[in-house]
């Protein structure tokens, strides 16, 4: 197609150009010579007779034509359609007023209220991570009251928390559980990014949020899976930089929650394919590292300001070793690994006590005695696992003395690890337990002692502190 005559950069610096091709999300766009609008930047173009679409420029084909991302659907429209770019990255609104709100990637609401304000102050959703010598170390505790999390693998306030699963393993719950508790424990900002989510999930989670009181702390973004892949792309650069202005400008400190951030790099997959760019490894984006990068290296604390990021993981076919689930996890202080022969035992929440670990497991943060039970409680369980082979061909009495005993402990911790969630009460009728870290160290060293060998085991699961189990054992004898 023969481009018409492009205008030059008028006054206000504003580039003027033309559609010259549509392949769905996919835009290409002719300027004038020497006048193209650089990478990352937005271009609005005409759509009509509806809303004009947000682009990003993603590439420079030629010294005329870039390539660009829509952010929404490319629907009608066609080759000739004219074109503006801004020489700025995509701003979304930031601030008090977006408390209480639902937005999508764009900024725009999605909860059917108030439109934005036009004096709502707006940010850049790229920006450059705080300098190395502006960062503060992440080393206070993050308490959940989820037993096996604040023994085993402890949050750090202001670092990042990563929870890695299959599907159909917990992961979404034990994000609303961390809601939950952030409502009893946790008073600043929170912020969630719903990256890829099912529109069920996204309403159940604003009316749990307006149910709790908690929404008029929140803001929720959302980029859902029926929305094109530059939409669901952004989704957690527009929650950061939201984060980012209650941090430095707001000097509060924010929670923010990422579910899930598998599907921020699968839309990456997905806009690297569109672009025409030669797949990497298992056929991700060659340019993985740097996006995933780009996006966790924002997440730290400044003076003595923090985003602490709580973020799900899905592992695709439970493969630990996927490109996806490796890179992100090189960036997190706290894995948390959901196992699914867990869940199939009824030990939930499915967490593996193995698997799993912290940075701050460490005696100068938690204490010695804190390390000690921990490290007890997790070379029980694995020497249990070690001895299971044989007890599934033999059965337990061919164990030694000391190996049954083991094996019996290593049992009932895997029970008082397990606990009730306040989100799964309607559906269980048990309501849920937020148990103290001193209580979780007291129940797992009495265990450790032996205070607990002739208990029945039934006693330990699904209950909060080892009183409650207790009085369980009590009832049953």
């Amino acid at each position: 197609m023969q481009a018409e005559s492009i205008s030059a950069p008028d006054n206000n610096s504003t580039l003027r150009g033309k559609v010259v091709a549509v392949r769905g999300a996919v835009v290409d766009l002719t300027f004038a010579a020497g006048a193209l609008p650089p990478l990352d930047t937005s271009l609005s173009i005409e759509n009509e007779p509806g809303p004009a679409i947000i682009a990003e420029v993603q590439a420079h084909l030629d010294d005329r034509t870039v390539r660009a991302l829509a952010m929404q659907s490319t629907s009608g429209l066609s080759r000739g359609a004219r074109a503006q770019a801004s020489g700025e990255p995509i701003a979304v609104p930031v601030g008090e007023s977006m408390l209480g709100r639902l937005i999508d990637a764009m900024g725009t609401p999605g909860d059917r209220g108030e439109a934005v304000a036009a004096d709502v102050p707006r940010r850049p959703i790229h920006k450059q991570p705080p300098a190395l010598s502006a960062q503060d170390a992440a080393t206070g505790i993050f308490t959940t009251g989820i037993k096996v999390i604040d023994l085993l693998a402890p949050l750090a306030r202001g670092g990042k928390a990563a929870m890695f699963g299959g599907a159909g393993v917990g992961k979404t719950v034990l994000v609303m559980e961390l809601i939950h508790a952030m409502v009893e424990h946790y008073h600043g900002i929170s912020v969630f990014a719903g990256v890829g989510e099912r529109s069920r999930e996204g309403h159940e989670l604003l009316l749990d949020m307006h149910d709790s009181g908690v929404l008029a702390r929140t803001v929720l973004v959302y980029g859902q899976m029926n929305e094109p892949p530059g939409a669901r792309w952004r989704v957690p650069l527009t929650a950061l930089t939201i984060a980012e202005y209650f941090r430095d400008e707001r000097r509060q400190d924010v929670l923010l929650l990422m579910d899930n951030v598998f599907r921020f790099v699968q839309a990456g997959a997905e806009v690297s394919g569109l672009l025409g760019r030669l797949p990497s490894r298992v056929g991700y984006q060659p340019t993985l590292a740097t996006e995933v990068a780009a996006l966790q290296e924002r997440i730290v604390s400044v003076d003595s300001v923090s985003i602490t990021a709580i973020e799900a993981v899905y592992v695709p076919a439970d493969d630990f070793t996927d490109p996806a689930v490796t890179t992100i996890a090189a960036h997190v202080d706290s894995m948390i690994v959901l196992s699914r022969a867990m869940a199939a035992e009824g030990m939930y929440p499915a967490i593996d006590p193995i698997a799993s670990s912290s940075i701050l497991l460490d005696p100068l943060v938690v204490g010695a005695e804190h390390v000690a039970i921990a490290t007890e409680v997790r070379r029980t369980i694995e020497h249990y696992r070690e001895l299971q082979d044989v007890i599934s061909l033999l059965g337990i009495e061919e164990l030694a003395a000391e190996d049954r005993r083991i094996a019996g402990r290593a049992r009932k911790l895997q029970r008082f690890l397990t606990q009730p969630f306040a989100v799964t009460e309607a559906f269980t009728g048990v309501p849920g337990r937020s148990v103290a870290v001193a209580d979780t160290l007291a129940g797992c060293k009495a265990i450790l002692d032996g205070e607990c060998d002739s208990w029945h085991e039934k006693s330990l699961y699904m209950v909060g502190t080892l009183d409650e189990a207790r009085a369980l054992e009590r009832g049953a004898t």
